[in-house]
């Protein structure tokens, strides 16, 4: 039998080894992760605006107490024009099943320009690459209905080609989006990217070119992460969000929101949008 001596120093030799195991295990770990996080960092690129390579690992916009999509249906009617801005790879613009020949859509993002050439162009859709200073390339009086979810647009501009009593319909990513995430990422708090992107600002710029404003609302909700490599996709992929993001430049607080994520089973921000539907006021002449 061993003396109480020997118990005690087996037993130091014993905790010894769980140290060294557990500090294994956690390098281990640490390796696991990185090389999962570097993955989704090659990975982080999009077409269209397909969020589907992180489905069911992060949830956002369920709770906004405006559906984008109803509100679009209540003002379009088979026989409207309507035109899609930044239509993105044009998912939305094809899932309201309007008439194709009554449907057209704008896009300068060069990944995003050639898959709409290849898909709406076959379809009948009026799809035209924009330029950068949103200027849109259609006649003036265009379109009976104009739309726009999260991308940018001159209030001029889509003055100019609705038609009188035209209905502008856009839900815009606001100035405040998702700063939790990016001071949980980057080393360094970067300035608001889009500072103007506040539903007061942009209601009276719509309503200082000669729009009614019938709705408008803003909201900010939550922003949920179940997988730190799918923030890492999400980062990459937002990139005018977080920028100079790199897994190994912000490893240590990639092993953060880990550790966050580990301790409260979720990663959470919050995002900030607002929703503005505006009438093109008709201007009566006078006499």
């Amino acid at each position: 039998m061993m003396n109480n001596k020997e118990i005690v120093n087996s037993k130091k030799i014993i905790n010894n080894e769980e140290t060294i195991n557990n500090e294994e295990i956690k390098a281990l770990s640490k390796e696991a992760l990185l090389e999962s996080w570097l993955q989704e960092e090659e990975a982080a690129h999009i077409h269209g605006w397909d969020f589907s390579h992180i489905k069911g690992k992060f949830k956002e916009e369920h709770d906004l107490p405006w559906n984008y999509t109803q509100i679009v249906r209540h003002y379009l009617q088979p026989k409207m024009k309507l035109l899609d801005i930044d239509t993105g790879g044009g998912e939305f613009l094809l899932s309201l099943s309007h008439p194709y020949r009554n449907l057209a859509a704008t896009e300068n993002y060069p990944p995003n320009v050639a898959l709409c050439r290849e898909k709406l162009l076959p379809l009948g859709v009026d799809f035209r690459v924009a330029d950068d200073s949103y200027n849109l390339p259609f006649d003036d009086q265009s379109f009976d209905i104009i739309i726009n979810r999260h991308g940018n647009f001159r209030p001029d501009e889509v003055w100019r080609v609705l038609k009188p009593g035209g209905i502008f319909i856009t839900q815009q990513v606001g100035a405040e989006n998702d700063r939790e995430l990016v001071a949980l990422l980057l080393n360094e708090i970067p300035s608001l990217p889009f500072p103007e992107q506040y539903l007061k600002i942009n209601q009276t710029a719509l309503e200082s070119v000669g729009f009614s404003i019938l709705e408008a609302e803003e909201a900010f909700r939550p922003i949920q992460f179940w997988d730190v490599g799918a923030l890492v996709w999400f980062a990459h992929v937002i990139e005018w969000e977080f920028p100079g993001f790199t897994v190994k430049d912000c490893l240590d607080n990639l092993y953060h929101a880990q550790e966050l994520l580990e301790h409260k089973g979720v990663i959470e921000g919050t995002i900030h949008r607002f929703l503005l539907v505006a009438k093109k006021r008709i201007i009566e002449m006078e006499p």
